[in-house]
């Protein structure tokens, strides 16, 4: 009879430490940017985060949108034709298991040009510190974006292009046509350095293909406004080009990535017929999109209209809390234009508030 008793002990302590175990496994911390179930939405609508991440980007194609992001040391990308939903990503590339760009694949972008897909990166051969990023190309093997992708190598981001071994450290490029001219705009460091504590500015280049800068660079911004100056650094990153009524406007990040001060900054060239290459020509307006007490360290965007044309979109992460770091998510937001043909992006909107899908949207 003891013995009997001391098995049945036994197993009900095994049972109760199954059940605390599993119990444990289910304790989750909600973050301050969880999105509302999809249950609680009325109808046409979505809410903010549309999904997990950072430097988000979006493409739109023949009716489809592409959504491109770095993860476990590769690139991916998502096919749909929903806005609000980027769907399922597919691995396009790995990082090679040596050389300039063996890791630390940072904010891809994809480009249609010239008939073929490009995507634009940043990477490094070592890290942390991140002192040896550098921006790099891939080229799409056929017409499928989701397809396989061949490495076009480093570009070049410097100030002596005759030495290609002066390459400077260099994100978020990006490349777009003005007046029938390819370029290149990127946030560098002014001279490569030893601490990744290094100020950033942004650089323009023009480029001979949609794989090769033939120009040396030229310095058009730098962090020297009080409200795009840092506690603890500061920067000019994640640069994109946005068109309206014959303005071209350059959008980008300022303040420090990790912080809640997070925020967007505009460039204005009034005149698109004007040198993009003339830093003179740009005119610096800002913030033009802030963080609120409810949405925090908003960044790094790209931009989008919706499935008929009619409204234009605003993609975009934000931090999941106040906290120092890069836990963070990515947003959907519509914006407007101003009278002077500038963007009105408004204010962020709080997770879990119903959005009206994009129009056209099903």
């Amino acid at each position: 009879m003891k013995e009997f008793s001391g098995k049945k002990l036994i197993v009900i302590l095994c049972i109760l430490l199954l059940f605390i175990g599993e119990a444990c496994n289910k304790k989750t911390v909600t973050p301050a940017s969880t999105k509302a179930p999809v249950t609680s939405l009325p109808p046409g609508t979505f809410a903010n985060p549309i999904t997990d991440g950072a430097d988000p980007w979006v493409f739109k194609k023949d009716n489809y949108y592409y959504f491109c992001q770095s993860k476990n040391g590769g690139i991916y990308v998502a096919k749909s034709e929903k806005l609000s939903q980027p769907g399922n990503f597919s691995l396009v590339w790995s990082a090679p298991t040596s050389g300039w760009n063996r890791q630390h694949i940072w904010a891809p972008e994809m480009h249609y040009l010239q008939g073929k897909w490009y995507i634009y990166y940043a990477a490094g051969e070592a890290g942390p510190p991140f002192i040896h990023q550098k921006s790099g190309v891939l080229e799409s093997v056929t017409e499928d974006p989701l397809g396989s992708y061949t490495d076009k190598g480093m570009l070049y981001t410097g100030d002596n292009i005759a030495s290609p071994e002066s390459v400077k450290w260099a994100i978020d490029l990006t490349p777009f046509y003005l007046n029938g001219q390819l370029y290149a705009l990127w946030s560098g460091w002014e001279e490569n350095a030893t601490t990744d504590r290094t100020p950033q500015h942004l650089y323009i280049a023009t480029m001979r293909n949609p794989w090769t800068i033939s120009s040396n660079r030229i310095k058009i911004s730098s962090p020297q406004q009080p409200w795009e100056k840092g506690t603890e650094l500061d920067l000019n990153e994640g640069p994109e080009m946005l068109k309206h009524q014959a303005k071209a406007f350059i959008i980008y990040s300022c303040r420090e990535s990790w912080l809640p001060a997070y925020q967007l900054g505009q460039l204005t060239l009034t005149d698109t017929l004007l040198n993009p290459m003339e830093p003179a020509n740009w005119v610096k307006t800002g913030p033009v999109f802030s963080g609120t007490d409810k949405v925090f360290g908003v960044g790094h965007v790209s931009f989008t209209t919706s499935p008929d044309d009619t409204e234009h979109w605003l993609y975009y992460h934000a931090k999941k809390s106040t906290a120092p770091g890069w836990d963070r998510d990515i947003r959907l937001q519509k914006f407007t234009w101003n009278t002077n043909g500038s963007p009105d992006f408004g204010t962020p909107i709080p997770a879990g508030i119903p959005i009206a899908l994009p129009s056209g949207e099903k």
